[in-house]
């Protein structure tokens, strides 16, 4: 099917502030283009409560912003990592749509940041969401939380970071994640995918842009296959959380995304994985967009 009539709308007004692709792009550059998805977004949904934290983490502060929405508790908690290739984002990228979520699904929503690449490479970003999540489940009860219902989720790199931090929980016995939700995941650095080549470009998020970010977050090739960094190349899947994997047609991603469903489901983990069509990457808590 053609491009969704709202992605469409989303690459004009990008296109109309002149944004090149990434690969063109300095660092600088790259997370401000990342920051102008903010003014593109839907109205903020008003929740309960808002609490901004400076916490410690492995290698200095780090910010989580959590949204409490009204309703009985204790409530199911989810941490949520932004997406930004690992280069940028940050919480106000996240706001929005942590706030939709926290809404409609009645629980405690706590926004992580990390360390960006290229300043703080491999496994760093991996280290401090592990953080983040062992933080949720020992404080997500003054929250209003339940630790014994928690979940993770991303968008991008950060449903990179939230497919790592299920399995790195599982092989350090906690804390106990029950669920991982991963919006068009980036998977794997290297791979013949047949999505990198039919939507190579003109979907915003190019094929060479996700070389590109990759080669900011890595510090060496051997990182690449590490399953740490690239978790579709672990050997043993079994043991981890249910997943939901959501994909987009127009999005180099794609194949990746859907092909680690596919894997986790032939270890046994209960997955389900949903292509939304139209759709292009990045396009996750845009204005006015039906399928966010």
């Amino acid at each position: 099917m053609p491009v969704d009539a709202h992605a469409q709308g989303l690459l004009d007004a990008l296109k109309a502030q002149g944004l090149k692709s990434f690969e063109q792009m300095t660092i600088a550059e790259a997370r401000g283009a990342i920051e102008t998805f903010v003014g593109l977004q839907a109205p903020p949904e008003e929740v309960k409560q808002v609490h901004d934290l400076t916490v410690k983490g492995p290698a200095g502060e780090l910010q989580y912003r959590i949204f409490v929405p009204a309703g009985p508790t204790p409530m199911p908690v989810l941490v949520y990592f932004h997406g930004g290739g690992w280069v940028g984002g940050s919480l106000a990228v996240v706001d929005e749509p942590c706030r939709a979520i926290a809404n409609r699904c009645g629980a405690v929503v706590i926004a992580a940041s990390y360390r960006l690449s290229p300043e703080a490479r491999f496994p760093a970003a991996t280290d401090d969401a592990y953080a983040a999540v062992q933080w949720a489940s020992a404080n997500a009860a003054t929250y209003g939380g339940d630790a014994s219902r928690l979940g993770v989720m991303g968008d991008s790199a950060g449903a990179n970071l939230a497919a790592v931090v299920s399995m790195m929980a599982r092989d350090r016995k906690g804390p106990a994640i029950k669920a991982q939700i991963l919006t068009y995941p980036v998977i794997q650095r290297d791979g013949d995918f047949a999505s990198r080549k039919a939507n190579e470009e003109g979907y915003l998020l190019t094929s060479a842009g996700v070389a590109w970010f990759w080669k900011q977050y890595l510090a060496s090739d051997a990182d690449a296959v590490n399953p740490y960094a690239s978790p579709i190349m672990a050997k043993d899947l079994t043991g981890l959380p249910p997943a939901l994997v959501m994909t987009a047609e127009f999005d180099p991603a794609r194949d990746e995304g859907e092909a680690y469903g596919k894997a986790l489901a032939k270890a046994g983990v209960p997955v389900t994985v949903r292509r939304f069509e139209g759709l292009i990457h990045g396009v996750f808590g845009s204005a006015d967009q039906p399928a966010s």
